[in-house]
């Protein structure tokens, strides 16, 4: 394996870090104004993902800066040609987390109720717009020979990668509600279970959509695996659906979990050995060879990453660890 396959893999390994992460987050701040009924309830969901959710952004922040190292001109004409995309997911992100900082800062019914829906418009948005990010990196966009993007942010708007947007929505709240079911205790945990089987109803069919129009829409199913893999993802889908009713909510999650894998997995894996694909002429897309930086970079960037990776995991899996009971009205931080 070459060094080039080698960090398209890692990036790869990134993005499904920052989404199953990041996903729980996301739907958490969704559900907020809906889950909590006061002013306590809502602090306690808050709470499930106060300790966790700025570590989880590490992903997304390593993710574009191995992005950035290994593949320059993927980064380069991604953000130029997302601009205003990946500009409103970065308002949102930090518009979240100023939120969960400040909300609890003053007592005023409407200082903390403004703040609520601040989380959930900053949820909303970011959870919207990945989908719709993904889906036209498999879609292809207008990139000319000089790997430029000649587009408009509307040329990012179609049926396909609205559908997208919907689906990640749906999936991260799933994934929210599933991982409050599992962080909260008595009628916040019930409620959450209620309404997980409630956006579970409408999540299946939009995930099967999705991979209906991929199928036409894409070349992601010209390879096998790829298109196995996704097929997979509406399978784990439907499996966590089965043990959410028979009241096996821990693997409920995890199975999501697994829907999140594999459909990140295999829009990397569709796109391979692409990384951004050229909807006016083939031969003009970004793969991880025209797109990478040199070797000697590279081969330097692996050493360090040999060495901090583990670090970052350790330290990760170990805060999750001590902040791994659930939370009650009596332990409440945020």
């Amino acid at each position: 394996m070459d060094l080039n396959i080698l960090w398209f893999i890692l990036i790869t390994v990134l993005f499904v870090g920052f989404f199953f992460l990041e996903g729980f987050d996301f739907g958490v701040g969704i559900l907020l104004p809906f889950l909590g009924k006061n002013d306590q309830e809502r602090r306690v969901v808050i709470n499930t993902i106060g300790p966790h959710w700025d570590g989880n952004e590490v992903w997304l922040i390593t993710a574009g800066g191995a992005m950035f190292a290994a593949f320059p001109n993927w980064y380069a004409t991604l953000f130029s040609g997302f601009f205003l995309a990946l500009f409103l997911v970065l308002f949102s992100l930090i518009i979240r987390g100023v939120a969960f900082e400040f909300r609890s800062s003053d007592p005023s019914p409407l200082w903390r109720n403004t703040w609520d829906w601040v989380i959930f418009t900053g949820s909303l948005l970011s959870a919207i717009l990945w989908g719709v990010a993904v889906t036209n990196l498999l879609k292809g966009v207008p990139i000319n020979a000089e790997m430029q993007y000649v587009g408009t942010f509307f040329d990012l708007l179609s049926p396909y990668t609205i559908i997208g947007g919907l689906t990640t929505l749906l999936v991260f709240m799933f994934h929210g509600a599933l991982f409050l079911s599992l962080k909260t205790t008595g009628d916040m945990a019930e409620r959450s279970l209620k309404i997980a089987q409630r956006i579970a109803l409408v999540a299946i069919p939009v995930v099967l959509l999705l991979a209906g129009l991929t199928y036409y829409q894409t070349d992601l199913f010209a390879s096998l695996g790829a298109g196995i893999t996704l097929i997979g993802s509406g399978v784990t889908l439907i499996l966590a659906v089965l043990f959410l009713k028979s009241r096996k909510n821990g693997w409920a999650f995890v199975t999501n979990g697994l829907t999140i894998l594999l459909f990140t997995v295999s829009v990397f894996w569709g796109l391979f050995p692409r990384v951004m694909i050229s909807s006016l002429n083939p031969n003009w897309s970004l793969t991880i060879y025209n797109a990478s930086s040199s070797p000697y970079t590279l081969k330097i960037m692996t050493i360090v990453a040999m060495i901090m990776v583990p670090i970052v995991l350790i330290y990760q899996g170990w805060t999750y660890w001590v902040f791994r009971n659930r939370v009650t009205e009596k332990n409440l931080h945020y």
